[in-house]
């Protein structure tokens, strides 16, 4: 007589890219001071425009144009975000360097049985050559950016989208972001979040009240398996 076998689903740690992975915010700084200064504006400086980041690259335009005192129109503004990405994408990996612990962390979850995947607002073929760049784009069965399906965070279909293209289940998973982006996308998702304070916030992450917050990155296997759902009887 054959032994049912009940199927063990692996769990699944989702990560956020810019501000929680990988520090972008002197390439992305640097391609928005390359507009600015070809509008004849001043550039910014990184610690003035990191927290301008977070919400894509039209959004990082249109902020760093009202921080200078100066309107765009729709139509040029996208002028000038087709302009930023090119730049970007020949620029996207000058300064960005992946967070203290970051690759440590990733080998402690692997050894442990989980999949890895990117759940980022930014397009995914930028995210897939930075994280190629960074030498860990190996590590993640899905990569998945902006464009990537009809939907990007904070709808929830981003992130549980994501997770089924790596092979995970929504009920063994556990996001991990820098910012209310991240955050309301995985409560709204009913998924479990984990933030980090050093990314890219225009408010502190605790105020947002994701499930836990970690300092360094040496924290965050204890914290994934605090926030982890037990696996049903």
């Amino acid at each position: 007589m054959a032994i049912d076998i009940p199927h063990i689903v692996s769990p699944i740690a989702v990560f956020d890219l810019d501000g929680t992975l990988a520090d972008t915010a002197g390439d992305l700084v640097g391609t928005l001071n390359v507009i600015l200064k070809q509008e004849g504006l001043a550039p910014l400086p990184v610690s003035k425009a990191r927290d301008m980041i977070g919400a894509g690259a039209r959004a990082l335009i249109q902020r760093g144009f009202e921080a200078a005192g100066k309107e765009l129109t729709p139509d040029y503004l996208d002028e000038l975000f087709k302009q930023f990405m090119v730049h970007y994408g020949e620029n996207i990996c000058v300064q960005t360097r992946l967070y203290p612990g970051v690759l440590e962390a990733l080998g402690r979850l692997e050894q442990a049985g989980f999949i890895l995947a990117v759940c980022t607002n930014k397009m995914e073929e930028h995210s897939i050559k930075l994280l190629d760049e960074l030498g860990v784009g190996h590590r993640f069965a899905a990569n998945c950016g902006r464009d990537t399906f009809p939907y990007f965070k904070p709808d929830p279909r981003h992130l549980t989208l994501t997770i089924e293209r790596a092979g995970g289940n929504p009920a063994r998973a556990v996001m991990i972001g820098d910012s209310r982006t991240d955050i309301v996308t995985a409560q709204n998702a009913g998924i479990p979040s984990i933030a980090v304070p050093f990314g890219y916030t225009d408010v502190p992450v605790r105020e947002l009240k994701p499930d836990l917050v970690i300092n360094h990155f040496d924290e965050l296997f204890a914290a994934v398996r605090a926030v982890m759902r037990p696996l049903a009887a």
